[in-house]
Order: C-alpha cells, then sequence, then structure tokens
C-alpha cells in the first residue's frame, strides 16, 4: 500500500504538482492526427494534465496548441474563426497565430504595438504515427521527439485510437502491467476474440491460473514477466515492458498484430486510454482492422460524436449476467477494453491506496510505483530527468517466449525485448 501523501504525490498532475511536473519531462499523445484534418478545419478542445487548451490548424497547415481561452475577456477559442494563418476570436475580433502570439487588436492602432505584447500560453503539436504529441514541460529541456516503434511503420501496419476513461491515470496504467488478471478476467475473449484467437498461449492462460512474477529494471522502467507453466517442464514467459510514466506493451498472441497502451491524465479524475495496434513485416489485414472499428481487442465502440465509450457507468457498461453465468464473459461484460475499465472505474475517481492488501503478483505494480515516486521527488528536489525522456528507452518491445527453466528471461529474451528494423515480435 502507498500512505495517503505518496498516492496524491503520483495521483496529482496538474500545474505546480509533483506528478504534472513529471508528466511535463515527456512528449505526450494529445490528438489523433485525423482529429485536425485539414487547413483552417475546426479547433479542437484539449485537456490535458487539467490544462484547457484548443488545437488548431492554420492556413499553412502548421498545427498549434493553445490556452483555450482569450486574453481579452475569457472567451473560448473553441468558437473562433480559423482564417488566414490565425484564430480569430468572434466576440472583438482578437487574433491569435499558432504560437500563441496574438496578431491583431481590431480595436487598437496597429502602432500602439499592444498586441504585441499579448501571447497566450501555447505548446508545441507535431505529427509522429498518426498521433499529434505535444511537450508541456520547460522549453529548454525538450526532448528529441517520440520513436516508439509503432509510429515508425508504414501507415498501413499501424492502428492507433483513443478513449475517455473515468477514472485517475495510474489505476487504469496498473490495469496494464497486470497479466494475472488475464486468466479470469479475460478468460472468456482468449479464443472469441478475433484479435485474440487462436494462439497457443491462450491455452497457457487458461491452464495456470497462478503465475509467478519476476520484475526487472530497464533503463526507460521495467519488464514485468509472468511465468506460467508450459509442456516438458519449460516456462511460458509473457514479458511486458512498462516505460515512464505511462507506456505499456501487452506481450504479442500468435500472429496477431501487437498493442500497447499510453494512460494520459485529462484531469485527476480522469484520463485518455491510448491504444495502438502495428506489425513489423506486413500490413494490417482488413479483416483486422475491421475487427478494430468495431471495437474488438482492446478497442471500443463510442457514444456518437464522442471518444467515450459507448458501454459506460451511465448503463453499468451493458453488463450481461447471463453470459456471466454461463461463462461466454467472465465479469458479464463484454470487451477486453470495457472488462478493464468498468472494474478500474468502479475503483472510484481516485483509489485509496492505503487500504489495499497486495500481494507477489502484485510486484510489478509496487515496482512502478516506486520508480515514479523515485523519478518525481529526483526531478523536484535536483532536477533529475526521469527515466524514459532518451528516446533510446522507447526502442523495446513486449514478447511471448517458451523457456527452459533454468533460463532467466532477462537473459533469454534480451534481444527479444528491443526494436529491430524487419524482424517481426516474439510470440507464442
Amino acid at each position: 500500500m502507498l500512505r495517503k501523501e505518496q498516492n496524491d504525490l503520483l495521483t496529482q498532475t496538474g500545474p505546480g504538482t509533483g506528478g504534472g511536473r513529471l508528466f511535463r519531462c515527456y512528449w505526450l499523445p494529445a490528438l489523433l492526427a485525423e482529429e485536425l484534418p485539414e487547413n483552417e478545419c475546426p479547433p479542437v478542445r484539449v485537456k490535458l494534465l487539467s490544462e484547457r487548451l484548443l488545437a488548431f490548424r492554420d492556413s499553412e497547415g502548421r498545427y498549434g496548441l493553445i490556452d483555450e481561452f482569450c486574453a481579452h475577456r475569457g472567451v473560448s477559442l473553441w468558437f473562433g474563426r480559423n482564417e488566414q494563418s490565425g484564430l480569430r476570436c468572434p466576440y472583438h475580433g482578437w487574433k491569435y497565430d499558432h504560437t500563441g502570439q496574438c496578431i491583431d487588436v481590431p480595436s487598437e492602432p496597429a502602432e500602439s504595438g499592444f498586441c504585441g505584447k499579448i501571447k497566450l500560453k501555447s505548446y508545441p503539436l507535431v505529427e509522429r504515427g498518426g498521433v499529434l504529441w505535444t511537450y508541456m514541460g520547460p522549453p529548454e529541456l525538450q526532448p528529441e521527439l517520440p520513436e516508439w516503434e509503432f509510429t515508425t511503420v508504414p501507415a498501413d501496419r499501424r492502428f492507433v485510437a483513443k478513449r475517455t476513461q473515468e477514472c485517475n491515470w495510474l489505476q487504469a496504467m496498473e490495469g496494464g502491467i497486470d497479466s494475472s488478471h488475464v486468466s479470469f478476467l479475460h478468460s472468456g475473449e482468449l479464443n472469441s476474440d478475433p484479435l485474440f484467437k487462436g494462439a497457443k498461449g491462450n491455452q497457457y492462460n487458461l491452464n495456470d491460473t497462478k503465475p509467478h512474477f519476476e520484475v526487472v529494471e530497464s533503463p526507460g522502467g521495467l519488464y514485468i514477466g509472468a511465468r506460467r507453466n508450459a509442456e516438458n517442464g519449460n516456462y511460458y514467459w509473457r514479458i511486458t515492458p512498462w516505460v515512464m510514466p505511462s507506456f505499456t506493451m501487452i506481450p504479442p498472441r500468435g500472429d496477431h498484430p501487437v498493442h500497447g497502451h499510453f494512460w494520459v491524465p485529462i484531469d485527476d479524475e480522469n484520463c485518455w486510454a491510448w491504444s495502438f495496434d502495428y506489425r513489423i513485416t506486413k500490413a494490417l489485414t482488413r479483416d483486422q482492422l475491421q475487427a478494430m472499428n468495431e471495437g474488438k481487442g482492446i478497442y471500443v465502440t463510442f457514444v456518437p460524436g464522442t471518444y467515450r465509450p459507448a458501454q459506460n457507468k451511465d448503463n453499468d457498461y451493458l453488463m450481461d449476467r447471463a453470459a456471466q453465468r454461463t461463462g461466454k464473459t467472465y465479469s458479464g461484460v463484454w470487451g477486453i477494453a470495457m472488462q478493464d475499465a468498468s472494474l478500474q472505474e468502479s475503483m472510484g475517481p481516485v483509489v485509496d491506496r492505503t487500504r489495499e492488501n497486495l500481494v507477489s503478483t502484485d510486484n510489478g505494480i509496487i515496482m512502478a510505483r516506486h520508480s515514479l515516486l523515485r523519478a518525481a521527488k529526483a526531478l523536484m528536489e535536483k532536477g533529475t530527468l526521469p527515466p524514459g525522456v532518451d528516446v533510446a528507452h522507447q526502442k523495446i518491445r513486449s514478447a511471448a517466449v517458451v523457456l527452459p527453466p533454468d533460463q532467466p528471461f532477462k537473459d533469454a529474451a534480451k534481444d527479444a525485448l528491443v526494436a529491430q528494423t524487419g524482424v517481426a515480435h516474439a510470440s507464442v
């Protein structure tokens, strides 16, 4: 368990907080590139780390991420006119460029230089891999652009989506590094979901519900190994990388695409769950893309016009008690993503970790918390940049392997845990 002050440090990410300073060291996914599809398209509201921002794409195709509110009287610039290389407030005509600089105040004479004194808070916004990324920290500490492997493959080899989740980022992320629940919560889907079924590793998950966990440090965070029994005395290992602060990659299954997540705070009680699938050596198939768009695998369907899942707490996640009784779905909630989200949201907006009773299968979660606490304190007290900022820490993979009992996964699977151009993931 954590003390209250430790829980607060990790779960609070607004401006001026320790957790907020930590997240502001990284490039964060802010929008899908498709949300700003063309020059002078409508602006998009963005809330990240408790800051209300506005994204737009100007006449020259430059992306801007600026304070949502006009410096004049506080009108939301979401109502603004995207025209002639800037965003103009419809209230009194004040106009801002993609950097947040005010470039026109119609009521004031140009020679006064008044508009040159007005500048909204702004952050860089850059497209990589179908995602618009932003960096919200000190400009002098801005790291290199992200190089996660899924952003580097051709567009036809990846699929990226996002959804809102109505709880704090940390309890959502902790679900992403908890491999022990798969044998229960997702057991009904392992042999039926089109993006999971048919993998030999599924049977190891279902046959051995008592995994042994081994966790080792990596340059950017952790490798979390879940070991289950396989044939002939061998072990089936599912190795999940966690890179600070909130990147996880799920170990692959058979020939299915590899998938993973980013968990990015909207505010202290809500987060963005970003999900991606990709393949290294070949394009995603039509059937795979269809399944992803239909909410299979780690994806969901949405309330029309939003990124809120159609299954949500207002409708009890469309829970099906009959399917739960028959075992078609273990929890009664359909879909892998919403099985996770429903239970994580049930903990409340911010779970009270002082009341937990952790066990050995929680070792990955325990070590991730300690890593985050150390990094946040080192940043606050010494200005030390945390792990995961260096792009070298992002060139990692998950892996699923079968190994003899005398071979530690950290050694035997060492090459499989590194991104390699043109080489497929190690999978079972």
